[in-house]
C-alpha cells in the first residue's frame, strides 16, 4: 500500500498544510469537512502538491524534512510554496 505526503493550499487564506496519508482524496476530503483540528475552518483547502513512498515511516520523514527551514527553501525554490 503506498503512502503520500502532500501539500494543500488554503483557497482562501494562502497558508500551506503539510501531511502524510494512506488515502489523498479521503483525507482531503477530511481537511476540507473540518475534521482536522490545524485546518478547521481555513478552508477549502486544495492539493498543490504529492509525493508517493512505499513505507509510512518514510513519508512521515518526508513529511517532517518539509516542515524543516531546508525544507520550505527547497519547496520554494521548486516553486510549490
Amino acid at each position: 500500500m503506498p503512502f503520500f505526503v502532500y501539500i494543500l493550499r488554503s483557497e482562501s487564506s494562502g497558508r500551506s498544510y503539510v501531511g502524510h496519508t494512506a488515502d489523498l482524496q479521503k483525507r482531503l476530503a477530511e481537511h476540507n469537512i473540518g475534521k482536522s483540528k490545524a485546518t478547521k475552518g481555513k478552508g477549502p483547502w486544495r492539493l498543490i502538491y504529492q509525493e508517493e513512498f512505499e513505507t509510512r515511516s518514510l513519508a512521515a520523514c518526508r513529511e517532517l524534512y518539509f516542515k524543516t527551514i531546508e525544507g520550505r527553501i527547497e519547496l520554494k525554490e521548486k516553486e510549490i510554496l
